[in-house]
């Protein structure tokens, strides 16, 4: 018998993890607390790889390496059912100085066009998603696919007995399942509540400007120094990000837009002297060591979270959701069956 599973959030691990789930058969439920796909997966800038790929433990990097080698199949298996196009495409990325070139990847020769922005390591394998539109692609799939979404549930809390989650309740409204995962991102042991178990998801906040530009100015992203640009088919140019700990607010300040700002005016002067059309702010889920946590609750034996995968949530998606699925089957995951294992401090 396929079993019923309630996944309880609505960002890119949430969805992720619900498709993937489904494709195995089992039955879904998405519950989300507020608008889907509206936090951290929306607010980033969808480049698929880490920033900077040699800076982190071999757990996070092989995750994202497997991740990113699954990405075309994964598009292409959402594109047959969503009308949106998530814009996934190879841009390449340009790293400028400084970084430490003792334990950086070897790069390849930086194509003439590209001299414009100063010397630096090429990677021209390095691909990028347009996030918003990814997750509305993804809600397209899910829904074709039957998974049952509730959005603008209100806060969601789990019922416990016998080590085991009976309940997630919302308001008056209770669902039971036979499995539960938390994927709720910066809120995820927030929503564990009494059942965190030492969780350790923390917000980040960082903060990001968007400009206008024409059509390829910006062929790929660039990367310097904790800031990158990342452009867009239409002409769009990201600029980010900070990293803050101020707990659960996302408001924007002047001192972070005039720091993007200035990283824009560094690198493309005339597109900075435009000025910026929108500032935003999203709160990422870190944890220590960037390592993502994607296990089976220390003490609930029918719960699980996906979760901490810090700034790098839609890169390492699909890799993450199929660690999850692995862990729910019964099978041994690719990675190793305790690699992302939640951590009892």
């Amino acid at each position: 018998m396929n079993p019923h599973i309630i996944v309880i959030g609505g960002g890119i691990a949430g969805l992720a993890s619900a498709w993937t789930l489904a494709r195995r058969g089992a039955r879904v439920e998405v519950l989300e607390r507020g608008e889907l796909g509206r936090e951290s997966s929306w607010a980033g800038a969808g480049i698929l790889s880490l920033l900077l790929p040699w800076d982190y433990p071999a757990a996070v990097t092989d995750l994202a390496e497997h991740s990113q080698a699954m990405y075309p199949d994964w598009i292409a298996g959402i594109r047959t059912r969503a009308g949106t196009d998530p814009e996934y495409r190879r841009c390449g990325m340009l790293i400028r100085p400084p970084y430490a070139a003792e334990r950086a990847a070897p790069g390849t020769p930086m194509p003439a066009e590209l001299a414009q922005f100063g010397a630096g390591l090429w990677l021209p394998e390095v691909a990028q998603v347009r996030n918003p539109r990814l997750l509305q692609a993804m809600l397209e799939t899910l829904r074709q696919t039957g998974v049952v979404i509730h959005d603008r549930v209100g806060a969601v809390t789990l019922e416990g007995s016998a080590g085991q989650v009976t309940a997630a309740v919302a308001g008056d409204r209770r669902w039971q399942a036979d499995c539960y995962v938390v994927a709720a991102g910066a809120w995820s042991a927030e929503l564990l509540g009494p059942h965190a178990a030492g969780l350790p998801v923390y917000p980040v906040r960082g903060q990001m400007l968007l400009y206008r530009a024409a059509p390829g100015r910006l062929p790929c992203v660039v990367y310097q120094g904790g800031h990158y640009l990342v452009p867009r088919l239409d002409g769009h140019i990201l600029a980010g990000s900070t990293l803050e700990e101020v707990g659960f607010d996302k408001t924007t300040t002047e001192t972070a837009g005039a720091e993007l700002a200035a990283f824009v005016a560094e690198v493309l002067p005339d597109v900075a002297a435009q000025g910026p059309i929108r500032h935003w702010a999203g709160l990422r889920p870190g944890s220590p060591g960037n390592m993502p946590i994607i296990d089976r609750h220390p003490e609930l034996a029918n719960l699980y979270v996906n979760a901490g995968q810090f700034r790098y949530g839609v890169t390492l998606a699909p890799a993450s959701a199929e660690h999850l699925a692995d862990l729910i089957d019964g099978r041994a995951p690719k990675l190793g069956q305790r690699t992302y294992a939640w951590p009892l401090l």
